[in-house]
């Protein structure tokens, strides 16, 4: 990568990688092929959000550039995937997206886990008109209020998360909530979400506090839960944050006390870290689980050896189906440079993969399929290596995503 970074910037391009890939046999391009193929994996390569997706989500990028040329195309360019750390850092996420897009002719950029990170690069890339598809951040603005013809949100997002758990909770009993929000867009769009469900379903929220992203100490804050009686202390953050919040809800005594400690965000990473005799009983929504068929099983076990055999995350698991998509869209479109046009065709062609089935983009760029709402196993009902999760409910796309009509997306008005 030093040949497309000069050495000025490279202090603030973090964990940059790359790999070239052609569509014959992966050899190096002829001279006369076009200018290649670009696509950015802007991540978390160093804090807390790494391990969900990181390393990982560069991989299933990689996975699917490999995965794309073994079948029938049309597209003769070479294929180069260039990866970079964001740091959780908006400015310098959104400098590292200009830098790709202006002087490295990056077509699209994906996954950017951290929502305020995912909000900033999405305006570099609308005005650049190239392509961005978040598989990492969650925030439902951005099929909202902060739409883009040039996004597509593919995973989950917080309205989705919310409306599984929550509703969920609230019917088995969880009535009166105390939240614990991530003090970030993410967590803000969250808490919105948990508040507007529980009231909806029948239950309130009781008060709440919010906590410093990449925190290590949560006590002030689960004392402050604690002491509201609160039926449920919601947890509204995500990967290390998560993590330690109920490490620490545990050292606290708070499930033992009586109060059920809900993660409205977890993940697989998470649950490993933790151990199943600390996460057991835990109930969440997510939108792929590696266990889940037969698809998801051979997918995961081609990909946990390019993952220090680590399985895969729900937004490792977006990267690679959007990353798919995204190139089986080009190669119909015959071009990648219009980044709206791609997206366009992204939303005509129905999507299909082994990971997420078949589904669709919709017009304001939410990806639409089954969520599911999971439990997480008791040690003595695991079998096998990452064996964590058991299946619960399936939740329709009709019903796990919100309304075309009530995201208020701008540019479909016109």
């Amino acid at each position: 990568m030093d040949k497309l970074f000069p050495p000025s910037r490279r202090r603030i391009l973090a964990g940059i990688a790359t790999i070239a890939l052609s569509a014959s046999g992966f050899a190096v391009a002829r001279a006369d092929d076009a200018v290649p193929l670009r696509i950015g994996v802007l991540t978390d390569m160093s804090s807390l959000y790494a391990d969900i997706t990181g390393p990982g989500s560069v991989a299933a990028a990689k996975m699917a550039v490999e995965d794309f040329l073994a079948g029938p195309h049309k597209l003769k360019r070479q294929i180069e995937v260039v990866s970079g750390d964001h740091m959780n850092k908006a400015d310098l996420g959104a400098n590292l997206a200009r830098e790709w897009i202006e002087r490295n002719n990056v077509e699209a950029i994906i996954d950017v886990p951290n929502s305020s990170v995912a909000l900033a690069v999405r305006n570099i890339v609308q005005q650049a008109n190239k392509v961005i598809l978040v598989s990492g951040a969650s925030s439902s603005d951005l099929t909202g209020k902060a739409c883009s013809p040039n996004l597509v949100h593919w995973s989950y997002d917080t309205y989705a998360l919310s409306n599984g758990t929550a509703r969920a909770v609230v019917a088995s009993g969880g009535k009166s909530w105390y939240t614990l929000t991530a003090d970030y867009a993410f967590g803000h769009a969250m808490e919105a979400e948990v508040k507007s469900v529980v009231q909806k379903s029948g239950g309130t929220v009781v008060g709440g506090v919010r906590t410093p992203i990449n925190s290590q100490d949560f006590s002030s804050f689960l004392l402050q839960a604690q002491a509201s009686k609160a039926q449920i202390v919601g947890l509204i953050n995500a990967g290390g944050d998560t993590i330690n919040s109920i490490k620490q809800s545990v050292e606290f005594g708070i499930p033992q006390g009586g109060q059920r400690v809900v993660a409205t965000v977890l993940y697989l990473s998470d649950v490993h870290s933790l151990g199943l005799k600390v996460a057991q009983g835990l109930q969440f929504t997510e939108s792929f689980y590696w266990d889940l068929n037969d698809g998801t099983r051979a997918w995961a076990k081609r990909f946990a050896p390019r993952n220090n055999n680590r399985y895969p995350t729900a937004m490792q698991a977006g990267v690679y189906a959007a990353t798919l998509h995204y190139l089986k869209s080009v190669d119909a479109l015959g071009a990648s440079s219009d980044g709206k046009a791609v997206v366009q065709e992204m939303k005509k062609l129905p999507t299909d993969d082994p990971l997420f089935g078949k589904g669709s983009v919709r017009s304001d760029g939410r990806k639409l399929h089954n969520m599911y709402l999971f439990e997480v196993k008791k040690p003595d009902e695991s079998k096998y290596p990452w064996d964590y999760y058991k299946l619960i409910q399936t939740i329709p796309p009709s019903e796990a995503w919100r309304p075309l009509e009530e995201g208020g997306c701008d540019f479909l008005k016109s």
